[in-house]
C-alpha cells in the first residue's frame, strides 16, 4: 500500500518542478523582451543617433593622434591667466578656421562637417569649454549636441583632419567648410597651423606603417 502510494505521488512532485520552472521561463523571457524595448527605444534617441552619426564619421577621419592631455592642461592655464584669445589668434593663421570663428561669431549653421572640423582642430589651441562656447555659437547646434560631439572627439583622438578629407567633408554639406577651395593654402592645416610635435610624429610613424603594410 505505501509502495503504491509513492508511485502516485512522485509524477505530482514532477509536475509541481516542471510548472515552477515553466513560470520562471516565462518571467525571464518577459524580462528580457522588455529590456529590448528598451535598448532600441534608447538606441533611436536624437543623442543616440547623434552619438551613431559621430562615430560613423571618425571612422573615415585620419589616423588617431597621440594623447595631447598636456596640450589641454596648458591650453586650460592660458586660459586662466587671461590668455584665452591667444588660441583664436593661432587658429586664425589658417583663412579657413578664420571663417569658421567668423560663421560661428554670427550664429551661421557651419553643417555638422563644419562643426566636426573645428572641433578636431580646435581643441588643440582652446581649453575643453573654450571649444564648446564657441561651438554652441552655432544657432542650429545645441549645448547638449556639442558636448556630445566634443566627447567623441576628444574619446576618439583623432589628428586634425588633411585638406582632402575637409573637400570631401564639403561636398556633403550646404555650407562652404573652405571659403577659398581654389587655394591650396586654404585648409591647409599641417602647413598653416602650429600643432603638438607628438602630431607630426605620429602621422610619420601611421604612414610608414601603412606603406609597409602595402
Amino acid at each position: 500500500m505505501t509502495e503504491h502510494e509513492v508511485i502516485l505521488d512522485q509524477p505530482q512532485i514532477v509536475d509541481e518542478q516542471a510548472e515552477i520552472l515553466r513560470h520562471a521561463t516565462e518571467r525571464a523571457e518577459k524580462a528580457e523582451a522588455e529590456l529590448a524595448k528598451l535598448k532600441h527605444a534608447e538606441a533611436h534617441t536624437p543623442v543616440a543617433q547623434a552619438a551613431k552619426h559621430s562615430d560613423r564619421d571618425a571612422d573615415l577621419m585620419s589616423p588617431p593622434s597621440p594623447n595631447t592631455a598636456k596640450h589641454v592642461a596648458g591650453a586650460d592655464r592660458s586660459a586662466q591667466s587671461g590668455e584665452g584669445e591667444q588660441g583664436e589668434t593661432e587658429l586664425r593663421n589658417d583663412s579657413m578656421m578664420a571663417h569658421l570663428l567668423d560663421s560661428l561669431k554670427e550664429g551661421k549653421n557651419i553643417g555638422h562637417y563644419g562643426r566636426l572640423t573645428f572641433a578636431m582642430v580646435a581643441r588643440h589651441f582652446m581649453s575643453h569649454d573654450e571649444v564648446l562656447a564657441w561651438m554652441t555659437k552655432d544657432k542650429d547646434f545645441s549645448d547638449e549636441q556639442a558636448r556630445l560631439m566634443l566627447r567623441q572627439v576628444e574619446g576618439k583622438d583623432y589628428s586634425p583632419p588633411r585638406r582632402n578629407r575637409i573637400l570631401e567633408w564639403q561636398a556633403q554639406q550646404e555650407f562652404p567648410i573652405m571659403p577659398h577651395p581654389d587655394d591650396p593654402d586654404c585648409g591647409n592645416l599641417y602647413r598653416n597651423l602650429k600643432f603638438p610635435n607628438e602630431i607630426y610624429e605620429h602621422i610619420g610613424h601611421y604612414q610608414e606603417a601603412k606603406m609597409e603594410s602595402e
